[in-house]
This record gives C-alpha cells, structure tokens and sequence, in this order.
C-alpha cells in the first residue's frame, strides 16, 4: 500500500447557513493567494455552518486573513492521508492509532474514483505527538 501522511494543521469559519456563504469564503481566500489542501462544511445548529480549512501554507492563511478582516479560529493540528485506494486502506491507519492507544475522533475522507485517495484524521491536541509518532512522522 503506498501512501503518504502528514501533519496538517486547519482553521475554522462560521457563517450562516445560506447559499452563497461557503463561495463568498472560498473565493476571498482565491483571491488572496490562499491554496487549500482540504475543506470541509457541516451544519452547528440550525442557523450557520462552520468551515473548516486546510490551507497548504499556514501562516500565508493567518498574515493574509488577518488584513483582510476575516475571522477565523485555530490552528488546530490533524493529519492528511493520501494514498492508493485499496480495500482496507483506513483500517491499516486506524490500526496503528489504535495499537498507540490514540483515539480518532473525527475522520473524513474520498476517494477519487481513479485509485487513489484523502483522508483527514482529527485526534485530540494532547494525543498529536503520540499520534505522529505512531505513524511515522
């Protein structure tokens, strides 16, 4: 199985929850330069959904959001997983957090229909460096 992990560190955005929101974000943060590893959008209450953004470059995220006076949270740390897709792929990571007693509280993940693909790993801030090391990094 050949794949790649690494740390990735990612973001939030709240906004409403009406059409057009999620574009308004994405297309600012284009136009600021910001390239995007990942993202992710789910619904927090009946009124807004919280975006969450992998951006390749950190700290070009942070300079270029903070003069443009959008308001975001983090970083928060996860991993990014991307490989060939092949049949039990997730369970072989999920194996070697397991063995390291590192609990995966949240996990998303697609593939691209072609062979290959990504997943997003969330483990708890203070399980980050016992995770990593499990994997490898």
């Amino acid at each position: 199985m050949a794949f790649k992990i690494r740390r990735v560190e990612y973001f939030y955005a709240t906004v409403k929850d009406e059409p057009g929101e999620s574009y308004q974000i994405l297309s600012r943060l284009e136009g600021l330069g910001i390239n995007l590893l990942a993202f992710t959008a789910v619904p927090v209450g009946p009124n807004a959904t919280q975006l969450a953004l992998f951006p390749e470059d950190s700290a070009t995220l942070l300079r270029e959001t903070q003069k443009a006076g959008l308001k975001i949270d983090g970083p928060h740390p996860a991993f990014l997983v991307q490989g060939d897709d092949e049949l039990g792929a997730l369970a072989k990571v999920h194996h070697v957090l397991f063995q390291a007693r590192v609990n995966v509280y949240a996990s998303m993940g697609v593939s691209d229909g072609k062979g290959s693909y990504g997943y997003l790993i969330y483990v708890r801030p203070e399980a980050i460096d016992r995770a990593a090391k499990a994997l490898g990094l």
